[in-house]
């Protein structure tokens, strides 16, 4: 009785454990969020996957919805199996998503439908299917001004740090145009460099109107 008990303990343990690089799950694809995270339902459990060693377009930035199609096509409903790579700090199973025979991470860079996430990527075939995509200008290549998913979030990171920093200032980026405009030299710098009025630095040494900051 007690060694059932004991037995029936040690499985839970187990099956508590966080995920780790050996870990493999298996389950049905419940729902996908974007090009590259997805949720299983594995026995009896939901687990957010990312996908490893490829990005594809965030939701808002273009091509993010048919990327996230292409995923869905390829994996919602159906059965998977999970390699797990890693855990990232958003807590986030990090694997190689397999249904039936089919790779879908390679799958989708070889459709063209992601990019290699160099800062992360091991498999040398990624990048062959990566170059032959765009080669052939398939899916999001076919726009040679395509900008990669970690670029566009990095930009997207500095606006909100504008805007941010713009919402708790004294001043707003109104109709203003020139330095007689200004009442002091603080609202000129905050129309410099929040506002990106450059003409009120006329001589480019980072300080704007001379006659107010001097």
């Amino acid at each position: 009785m007690h060694i059932a008990r004991f037995a029936a303990l040690a499985i839970a343990a187990v099956l508590a454990l966080p995920a780790t690089a050996s870990t493999v799950y298996e389950g049905k694809v419940v729902h996908v969020a974007d090009g590259d995270t997805l949720a299983i339902l594995s026995g009896g459990k939901r687990i957010k996957i990312r996908l490893a060693e490829i990005d594809t377009p965030e939701k808002r930035q273009p091509y993010g919805m048919q990327a996230k199609k292409a995923l869905a096509a390829l994996a919602f409903g159906k059965h998977v199996r999970v390699v797990t790579v890693t855990v990232d700090r958003y807590g986030r199973t990090v694997g190689k998503v397999y249904a039936g025979g089919v790779d879908v991470n390679a799958e989708l860079v070889r459709q063209g439908h992601a990019w290699v996430y160099r800062r992360y990527a091991k498999d040398p075939r990624l990048y062959e299917f990566e170059a032959a995509a765009r080669a052939a200008k398939r899916g999001l290549w076919a726009n040679p001004q395509a900008i990669p998913p970690w670029e566009w979030r990095h930009g997207k990171k500095t606006e909100k740090r504008r805007v941010k920093a713009a919402a708790g200032a004294p001043f707003t980026c109104g109709t203003k145009r020139y330095c007689r405009e200004m009442t002091s030299c603080k609202e000129a710098r905050f129309y410099l460099h929040q506002c990106g009025l450059t003409r009120l630095d006329g001589d480019g040494d980072g300080v704007p109107c001379a006659k107010l900051c001097r």
